[in-house]
């Protein structure tokens, strides 16, 4: 039971602190403020993990669902902390915890809204989700930092391209589990090599602690913005919609189909792991597809498995010296390992389209207008600075603005209307309880993360 729960901790682990990663630097805190986030989010994932395995009431799929940060709340999240200082981090929290109660109040109504969010808008998403985050692996590829004298040298570079080669090499001649963590391995192959070259920075790991808890709003009490609180909301609605469609596909590989009540508890499990992952420091927290990947690759369908692999999360968030390791890893080797993490993002969205049925209606517009307008933050940067403040929170992510479009649309085209255009509306978004399920979640052993 230990070493197939660590298994799954090992294909999980990478995505659970990328974004962690990702947000720190952004919001200005230091490695050491870093690595203790990263700590945080390895502790509020196991409790999550465990909500949704063991549950209580009627909370949790009670499945072998693996949870963690989600990749879609790191846009809106630098978007909301920009311009607010030492803020930041307390705004943050203040709409994660608002939209996690909303998605508990929501959650026995949502399964029944799931035709609202077929293949078209959910593969939409987690497209708008990988291509937005692709610049950040970019900016990590040439040293993470514009005003450093070294920032996208050729030495920092050719280590991103190294690292890359390694990764991709790792996929292509490795088999089983040290495939599934191949991104892992990258990782490590290309901090070691980086080592030499003097590209490794050991504050973070001197400064940590062996044990340590991650004290409660360790960076202030928790602020509420209205702003900010809608961006989360809509964050938090693109993950019950993610997590629908894996309960779905996660239930016919275990030989459970997943009914109304079990979503309703999964749901609830996200929600409440979302509420209190802020009051520890942590992030927004959905299920991870790539351990739906490992359950039907390895056969191993308990779910007191991926409980035991809760409670090694939990343990190592309880080590921050364990946190501390991954900073080790200089910018350049994340920057290479990240272009493949969150291009598989972005391909997981494209074969969610795949099963879309872009032949009818009009769901390639739908695509088409959605992904544009939510490309319109990562192309030109400055196009909506004119616009109020408030609103830039919401405007300034792709992928809130990319999601809230589709769904329109999709409302627009396929659930609207009369005579033949309704029935063929129906016809597009008709199996959308079942193509979420086919399309939402990618349950290929090859999957590296779609949260």
């Amino acid at each position: 039971m230990f070493t197939s729960g660590l298994q799954h901790v090992a294909a999980m682990y990478a995505g659970v602190v990328a974004p962690p990663m990702i947000v720190g630097p952004a919001l200005g805190l230091s490695a050491k403020e870093t690595a203790f986030l990263m700590g945080a989010s390895l502790f509020t994932a196991g409790l999550a993990t465990l909500l949704q395995t063991l549950g209580f009431w009627r909370i949790g799929a009670r499945l072998p669902f693996v949870n963690g940060v989600s990749f879609a709340g790191v846009t809106p999240m630098i978007a909301i902390g920009k311009g607010e200082g030492d803020n930041a981090i307390p705004v943050i929290f203040g709409a994660i915890i608002v939209a996690g109660l909303l998605g508990f109040l929501a959650a026995p109504y949502f399964g029944k809204l799931v035709r609202f969010f077929p293949p078209v808008v959910t593969g939409t998403v987690i497209l708008l989700i990988g291509v937005s985050l692709l610049p950040v692996a970019f900016r990590w590829a040439q040293g993470g930092n514009a005003q450093a004298a070294d920032y996208g040298s050729v030495k920092n570079i050719g280590m991103a391209a190294l690292t890359l080669a390694i990764v991709l090499l790792m996929r292509r001649f490795l088999r089983g589990f040290l495939q599934q963590i191949a991104i892992l391995l990258g990782l490590v192959a290309g901090t070691l090599i980086a080592l030499p070259l003097g590209m490794t920075n050991f504050d973070a790991l001197r400064d940590a602690d062996l044990v340590g808890f991650p004290t409660p709003f360790h960076f202030g009490a928790p602020q509420f913005q209205v702003a900010a609180i809608i961006s989360m909301c809509i964050v938090m609605l693109v993950c019950m919609t993610e997590s629908t469609a894996d309960i779905l596909a996660l239930g016919r590989i275990v030989g459970r189909p997943a009914d109304e009540k079990t979503i309703e508890g999964g749901l609830r499990a996200d929600a409440l792991g979302s509420v209190l992952s802020p009051v520890f420091n942590g992030f927004m927290c959905s299920a991870f597809a790539q351990n739906i990947g490992l359950v039907a690759m390895t056969k191993v369908r308990s779910r007191f498995v991926v409980a035991a692999g809760g409670g090694i999360l939990i343990l190592l968030g309880l080590c921050p010296v364990a946190a501390s390791v991954i900073a080790l890893v200089p910018l350049p080797v994340l920057g290479g390992a990240g272009i493949v993490l969150f291009g598989s993002v972005a391909a997981s969205g494209i074969q969610t389209l795949a099963a879309a049925a872009m032949e009818k209606g009009e769901n390639a517009l739908i695509v088409a207008a959605s992904v544009g307008i939510g490309l319109i933050p990562i192309a030109a940067p400055d196009f909506y600075h004119a616009f109020p403040e408030d609103l830039l929170v919401v405007l300034d992510s792709g992928i809130s603005t990319g999601c809230v479009v589709a769904i329109l649309l999709n409302l627009a085209f396929n659930h609207m209307g009369s005579g033949s255009d309704s029935r063929r509306g129906a016809g597009a978004g008709a199996g959308a309880a079942d193509g979420a399920g086919d399309g939402g979640a990618v349950v290929t052993p090859e999957t590296v993360a779609v949260h």
